[in-house]
């Protein structure tokens, strides 16, 4: 008898997509500008906890900086999860968010290099981090006219990856899963000048040591391999969120010059630490970062 091929199902995770998309579900009758804030609040209140993001939150804090007040240690266990959950929302509410990141501004040194590479056809690959709204910035550029592919990793909690999937669909396309075959449709793309959008700030296992806020972190080569290797241009960018909890300022930022591919992906760790510093609370300290 041929072995089934069909997943084994799997109790906890199912739990947690039903709780996460009835509570997504919910929030989606609401006005945009409610249902935003509530999800933050959702999120920062009962999920981090349940989770166990809190304590991870506290964890990387302890880590890279052992000297932190107690009381700004808490505000960003309540901050951190507050904008994890407004930034889901807000990829869940699809043509709403596409149409206020049409009014983000937009600025930086990359933004002339990408009108210039959409004119000659080269490929660019643009990397961003878990901060603020990490589709943020692929959002504002697709408003104005850009097509901007994604590279994403698909989620260990396969009930909740379907309808993920789904909702960053609606931002923008194409989208290429993390895996062989996703690769290989992100090469063609590539090699057609594509541009690609790379979320590049988690533990990768077949990653390579570099530092990030002066510690050990297994980093992935592979934005910058891809651009070494199709001679594209590697621009990082990020959506900063604005004080009223809504809104962004997006940078793209001057095209990381080609070197080797771990001068280049150091660039880029320091180029998003530097904006963390400056944000503390938007970047997902909810992240295994430094599994070493």
């Amino acid at each position: 008898m041929k072995p089934s091929t069909r997943p084994a199902f799997h109790l906890s995770h199912w739990v947690q997509n039903l709780v996460l998309r009835g509570l997504i579900g919910v929030l989606l009758f609401l006005p945009y500008e409610r249902r935003v804030p509530i999800c933050g609040w959702v999120f920062a209140r009962i999920v981090a906890p349940l989770a166990g993001y809190t304590r991870r939150i506290r964890d990387n804090l302890h880590r890279i900086f052992p000297d932190m007040p107690a009381a700004e240690v808490a505000r960003l266990c309540r901050a951190v999860p507050d904008n994890v959950g407004r930034s889901i929302i807000e990829m869940y509410s699809g043509q709403e968010f596409l149409e206020r990141a049409k009014t983000m501004p937009i600025h930086g040194a990359g933004l002339a290099a990408l009108e210039q590479a959409r004119a000659e056809g080269r490929p660019v690959v643009l990397v961003t981090g878990h901060f603020g709204n990490y589709d943020a910035s692929r959002a504002a550029l697709i408003a104005r006219g850009f097509q901007i592919g994604g590279l994403y990793r698909p989620m260990t909690n396969r009930y909740f990856n379907r309808h993920y999937v789904a909702a960053i669909s609606r931002i923008g396309t194409p989208l290429f899963a993390r895996g062989r075959q996703g690769m290989a449709e992100m090469i063609r793309y590539l090699r057609k000048g594509g541009m690609l959008g790379i979320v590049q700030d988690q533990h990768m296992k077949l990653g390579v040591r570099l530092k990030f806020f002066g510690h050990d972190a297994l980093t992935a080569l592979s934005a910058a391999e891809l651009a070494l290797k199709y001679d594209a241009l590697l621009i990082p960018s990020y959506a900063t969120r604005q004080p009223d909890g809504l809104s962004f300022d997006i940078l793209v930022d001057a095209p990381v010059p080609h070197s080797t591919a771990e001068a280049m992906t150091q660039a880029l760790n320091d180029h998003l630490e530097a904006h963390v510093r400056q944000h503390m609370d938007q970047w997902f300290w909810i992240h295994k970062r430094w599994k070493v």
